[in-house]
């Protein structure tokens, strides 16, 4: 259990280690103490990195990993001297989180740049400590000023894993230099289902060569390899240096337990020798809420949608739908994506929105067609798409303006903009869905959009004809999407972008003060 220490004003550091006396590794004297010299060989090791995740106005999440059972210490400031200490945390890396450890900093500045300095203290000798690492994240703003945040997804898929000679997984560097408020990633973090072999050919003829761990080299079927496949991706230098200076808004798909699940579903067929996709998905939801550095919910354990305020201007509604869904009969009936809890817990979000944008990040797109998402074809609403359908209609009735849909999952970059004079099911009012990724995976052709919701692909690029599907990352088609509100006149324009930190596409998305009128918006594209 994390234990926050708190004060009425800033903490100095001899008022932190007095009051953390109770552990031996603090001094009196104004630091931590160093380790015996006789024991410095021994000293525990943060083994992964370090990471921050679901920021707000004045709280976010800080996680590591140690190489054994230890106490994580965590020193926060808002320089990175640490000659002021603001407060201080401590939590423990036991052997059932398979060491990893987060915990909540609570009662920061709003709209402040944030440094937090992490430590493991060996349980079994406690004047051992491991080297320091910092990282930072911002703060929430209180009051109206620019924002600029990225997303994407789908990492270290297609057997596409770490090829050190080809410079590991780039887009995260290239991402890392937008220097970002944040980072929602839309699922498909692991590739659970996905082996990672040492060598690939590929279309030229070249060898791909991976890192190969052993958890990460065949389909993860127990909780020690579904953990090992968040750690194969933690090996990447790109990855660790992104994580310590970008905070993390994550939510998952389908990889993180096995491909296209449903809770549903029979894994009668699939090879794997527990048959319950139930007991597969337990596995891979406590492996993904111990690697994510995500809050954790009061009301339901391991609960993947949620709210993340970030001032005035943005809301972040981030949605699970894998979690509650029910598989599509034959006859193509009503099928939940959302569930009916969700579905009233984003309808009472969105009613309750006091902030200018409302970014609703979804694991699937709505308009293209598959049989694991929404769009089921042409024609009136049917299965998935019955939900959908009631909650953009109760959007529009309810008067909610300036939602913005970001997703990723279909391995190439677009931007639709969902139009109800060019749709069969016409009650809602226009907006726009944009999709990025693969982070770090193979890239595929873009795919058949259906008319439920009048979706126009105003912007699209992945794989060209003549080219294979999965195709490897080294070929330049990876993506990301860039973000930014302006403060001043609370425009939001939206990037879409690619490994080489490129500009393919952008659009500027004028705020409506007042309700959507039925004619389109001005594009620009």
């Amino acid at each position: 259990m994390a234990v926050t220490l708190r004060t009425g004003g800033p903490l100095t550091r001899r008022r932190f280690l007095t009051t953390a006396a109770s552990s031996a590794a603090f001094t009196a004297a104004g630091g931590i103490a160093k380790p015996f010299i006789s024991r410095a060989d021994d000293r525990p090791l943060i083994t992964h990195g370090i990471q921050s995740g679901d920021v707000s106005l004045d709280s976010g999440m800080v996680w590591a990993r140690a190489d054994r059972p230890a106490r994580m210490l965590v020193e926060v400031a808002t320089s990175d001297s640490f000659k002021t200490i603001r407060s201080a945390v401590y939590v423990d890396a036991l052997p059932e989180t398979d060491f990893t450890a987060k915990a909540l900093i609570e009662g920061l500045p709003g709209g402040q740049e944030i440094f937090y300095r992490i430590r493991f203290q060996d349980h079994s000798f406690p004047t051992l400590l491991s080297e320091p690492q910092v990282g930072r994240f911002r703060t929430a703003p209180s009051e109206r000023r620019s924002i600029s945040f990225i997303w994407s997804g789908d990492t270290a898929g297609g057997g596409w894993g770490i090829d050190v000679t080809r410079g590991g997984m780039r887009t995260y560097s290239t991402m890392l230099r937008s220097r970002p408020d944040f980072f929602v990633h839309s699922g498909d973090h692991i590739y659970a289902d996905c082996p990672i072999h040492a060598e690939q050919t590929l279309p030229n003829g070249q060898i791909w060569k991976n890192i190969v761990t052993e958890d990460k080299s065949q389909v993860a079927h127990t909780l020690p390899e579904f953990r090992g496949n968040y750690k194969y991706n933690l090996l990447d230098a790109n990855v660790r240096a992104f994580n310590a200076e970008v905070p993390l808004l994550a939510q998952w798909d389908d990889h993180e337990v096995t491909n296209d699940w449903c809770p549903g579903q029979d894994l009668g067929w699939s090879g794997y020798a527990d048959k319950s996709i139930l007991t597969l998905a337990a596995r891979g939801c406590r492996a993904f809420h111990e690697f994510m550095p995500m809050r954790e919910t009061q009301a339901e354990a391991g609960r993947v949608y949620r709210k993340v305020p970030y001032g005035p201007l943005l809301d972040v509604l981030l949605l699970d739908m894998r979690s509650y869904r029910t598989a599509i009969d034959a006859a193509g009936t009503a099928a939940a994506i959302l569930g009916p809890t969700q579905t009233a817990w984003l309808k009472r979000e969105l009613m309750n929105s006091q902030a200018t944008w409302k970014i609703i990040a979804a694991d699937l797109p709505l308009g293209v067609v598959s049989g694991d998402a929404i769009a089921q074809g042409d024609g009136p609403a049917r299965g998935r798409e019955i939900e959908i359908a009631d909650l953009l209609a109760f959007i529009k009735h309810a008067g909610i303006r300036n939602t913005v849909w970001l997703t990723a999952d279909m391995h190439y970059t677009a931007a639709h903009y969902y139009d109800p004079n060019a749709a069969v099911f016409q009650d809602f009012e226009p907006f726009w869905e944009f999709i990025s990724g693969p982070l770090h995976a193979g890239t595929w052709q873009p795919q058949k959009l259906d008319n439920t919701f009048g979706p126009r692909a105003m912007f699209q690029h992945g794989c060209g004809d003549g080219q294979p599907d999965d195709l490897a990352p080294c070929f330049g088609l990876q993506f990301f999407g860039h973000v930014s509100i302006d403060g001043a006149t609370e425009v939001m324009t939206v990037t879409l972008k690619d490994v080489e930190d490129r500009d393919l596409w952008s659009t500027r998305i004028e705020p409506r003060m007042e309700k959507w009128s039925r004619g389109a918006p001005a594009l620009r594209g």
